[in-house]
């Protein structure tokens, strides 16, 4: 079972080195990136009348975590990973600086092919979010996930999942069958946190306390105002 787990892994690795290796270098740090990717993600996702049911969602959402690029590779057995941000709603109804996070699994069955993401997640509950800024979390046991809908509204969706902690949006380009964050693991990225405000910053003190800020992805938190 690891055998298979670290095969799939890699070949996620080894895709992201090459699509790495096709930039070149910048003097951008490579957190301010992923903040930079998780805006035009969030612009492009909410602007697309596709995803009328997560716009209406995230009016009532407690936080939104977004993945830029969840990469997943699969032949009978799959590995996903991808890095991104989590956003929370303040008390007065803004949100918060981003936090950092990543996501990775493994998936049997029947699966073929290869796929790469751009994923928001909605979290609906202040339970799910206590849950998502643990150290680490596992999707569907610490947290139920379901797959949002694609529509033009909420009222029209109803094959939406009932109460569900998380509900999960993506954009996908290429073959695969079998997609689901069940049994995802989600883990925070304290050395990001570190990096991008500071020593000692935890998820916390960002999410939670708004005692830290970064200029930086002020464009993101603009980009998620209207909702």
């Amino acid at each position: 079972m690891r055998k298979i787990f670290a095969s799939a892994c890699a070949a996620v690795m080894a895709a992201a080195v090459v699509v790495g290796a096709a930039h070149p270098a910048s003097a951008v740090s490579e957190e301010q990136e992923l903040v930079e990717k998780a805006r035009f993600t969030a612009d492009r996702m909410l602007k697309d009348p596709d995803f009328g049911t997560m716009t209406d969602l995230m009016k009532r959402a407690k936080g939104v975590m977004i993945i830029p690029s969840l990469l997943k590779a699969a032949f009978f057995f799959g590995a996903e990973g991808g890095s991104g941000v989590l956003l929370a709603r303040r008390p007065g109804g803004g949100w918060s600086y981003p936090a950092f996070y990543t996501l990775g699994g493994a998936s049997f069955g029947f699966q073929f092919g290869g796929e790469a993401s751009e994923v928001i997640l909605l979290i609906m509950n202040d339970d799910a979010m206590k849950a998502v800024m643990k150290d680490q979390i596992k999707l569907g046991a610490d947290a139920s996930v379901a797959v949002g809908p694609i529509g033009a509204g909420i009222e029209g969706a109803t094959t939406t999942a009932i109460g569900a902690d998380i509900y999960s949006f993506a954009r996908a380009k290429g073959l695969y069958a079998g997609v689901s964050l069940e049994g995802t693991v989600v883990y925070g990225r304290e050395s990001y946190n570190e990096a991008y405000y500071g020593s000692g910053a935890t998820a916390r003190a960002i999410l939670v306390e708004g005692a830290l800020a970064n200029a930086g992805a002020d464009g993101l938190r603009a980009a998620l105002a209207p909702y």
